[in-house]
C-alpha cells in the first residue's frame, strides 16, 4: 500500500513538472525580424475609394505618380477620384531574408475609403527604421470581409478597410546579422528569470560541457563552433535541449475595458470576508402638455415630470477560506456571486487588504 501511495505521489510530481524545448524559452541574439512601412495607392476600386474633397493627399499622390510616368495633369483641375484610395503598407522582414524572397504585406486605408475589396496596390517601397528601402510591394488585395448598402441601410461583415497580399512584396536588401561572427552566441530568454537562466546553463553544460555562462537573468553566453556549417548544426542541437522553466510568479491580469479577468496557477488567497452589493439609480422622465382653460389667458407648455428611484441590493457577507490552488480560488470567487465587472473591484480590494497573494496588473 505504501509503495502504491509513493508511486502515486511521484506521478503527481512528474505531471506538475514539465520540461520545454529551449527554443520555446529563448531566442538567439541577432535573430529577429524588422518592421517595414510604406505608403501607396490602391486603384481599381468599385466607387468605394477616398472622397478626394476630404482627402486631398490622395489627389496629390495620383498627380505625382502620373507626373513621374510622363503624364501631365492640367493645373487647377478638380479631380474626382472614386476608385483610388491612399493606404499604408506594412510588413515584417524576417531574419536571414535575402533579395528576391517574397514576404506578406498588410494594406490599411488612411483616408475615408469604404472598401478595398477588388483593389490593386501599385508599386510601393517599404522602408525600415533607418529610412532605407528593403522591399517593394505590389499586387491584388485580398479582403476577408463583405458589405452591402441600400436605401440608407448597410451591413458589414469583418473589416473592409484592411486587406493582405500574400507574398506581395519582394525583398530588395538584406539585413546583416551577427550570428555567424565571433566566438560566442547569445541566448536571450523571452522572460527574465534568474532561476530559468540558471537551469538553462546547467542543461547546456550538462550536454556539451562547460561552454555556457549566464550574463544576467536574461542573456546566456554560449561558445559555438567557428565554422558556419558546424555552428548551424550546433545551434540546432541547442534548440532541442529540454529545460524545466521556473514557475511563473502569481499574477492577475485585469482588462478594465472588457471586464476580462485572467489569473495563472500561482495565485493564492488568504482568508477574508467579502460583502458586495449593487447600487442602481433609475431616472425616468414623463413629458406631458399643460393646456390652460379657454379664455384664461394662459399658454400651452410642455411639462417634464422626472422620477428618480435608487435601489440598493443586499450584499451578504461571504467568507473566503484560504485557497492554495487555482481551482479553489475560482470556486471561492464564484461563491460571492459577482459578475466579471464586479470582480474588478473585488480583486483590487482584496489586494489592498493583503488577502490576494498575486501581482495585480490592469491593462
Amino acid at each position: 500500500m505504501r509503495r502504491l501511495l509513493a508511486s502515486f505521489f511521484l506521478l503527481l510530481l512528474a505531471a506538475s513538472v514539465h520540461a520545454e524545448k529551449l527554443k520555446e524559452l529563448a531566442s538567439f541574439g541577432g535573430v529577429r525580424s524588422n518592421q517595414l512601412v510604406g505608403y501607396g495607392l490602391v486603384v481599381g476600386l468599385d466607387g468605394s475609394g477616398d472622397q478626394t474633397t476630404q482627402t486631398p493627399f490622395t489627389v496629390q499622390s495620383v498627380v505625382n505618380m502620373l507626373t513621374n510616368m510622363g503624364v501631365q495633369v492640367p493645373t487647377g483641375g478638380n479631380l474626382q477620384l472614386k476608385n483610388v484610395a491612399a493606404v499604408t503598407v506594412t510588413s515584417s522582414l524576417p531574419a536571414f531574408a535575402r533579395p528576391g524572397q517574397p514576404i506578406d504585406v498588410t494594406i490599411s486605408s488612411i483616408g475615408n475609403a469604404k472598401s478595398l475589396r477588388g483593389g490593386t496596390l501599385l508599386m510601393s517601397p517599404l522602408k525600415g527604421a533607418d529610412g532605407q528601402i528593403y522591399a517593394m510591394a505590389q499586387g491584388n488585395i485580398i479582403v476577408a470581409g463583405a458589405g452591402a448598402s441600400a436605401g440608407g441601410s448597410s451591413t458589414t461583415i469583418n473589416q473592409l478597410a484592411t486587406g493582405r497580399i500574400p507574398g506581395g512584396a519582394t525583398v530588395e536588401r538584406a539585413v546583416p546579422t551577427q550570428l555567424g561572427s565571433g566566438e560566442f552566441v547569445q541566448l536571450e530568454l523571452l522572460t527574465t528569470d534568474f532561476t530559468t537562466a540558471n537551469r538553462v546553463v546547467d542543461a547546456i553544460n550538462g550536454r556539451f560541457g562547460p561552454i555556457a555562462a549566464a550574463l544576467d537573468g536574461r542573456v546566456i553566453q554560449v561558445r559555438a563552433p567557428q565554422d558556419s556549417n558546424q555552428r548551424v548544426a550546433f545551434l540546432a542541437g541547442l534548440e532541442g535541449i529540454d529545460v524545466t522553466p521556473a514557475q511563473a510568479s502569481p499574477k492577475v491580469i485585469i482588462n478594465a475595458r472588457t471586464g476580462s479577468v485572467v489569473m495563472n496557477s500561482g495565485v493564492t488567497v488568504d482568508p477574508c470576508a467579502i460583502a458586495h452589493g449593487n447600487l442602481t439609480v433609475t431616472i425616468s422622465t414623463d413629458n406631458s402638455v399643460s393646456q390652460p382653460n379657454a379664455l384664461s389667458g394662459g399658454k400651452t407648455k410642455v411639462v417634464h415630470n422626472s422620477d428618480i428611484t435608487i435601489q440598493a441590493d443586499k450584499g451578504p457577507i461571504v467568507r473566503i477560506p484560504k485557497a492554495t490552488s487555482l481551482r479553489d480560488v475560482v470556486r471561492a470567487l464564484n461563491a460571492v456571486g459577482a459578475t466579471p465587472q464586479d470582480l474588478l473591484a473585488i480583486l483590487q480590494a482584496m489586494k489592498a487588504a493583503g488577502s490576494l497573494n498575486a501581482e495585480l496588473e490592469v491593462i
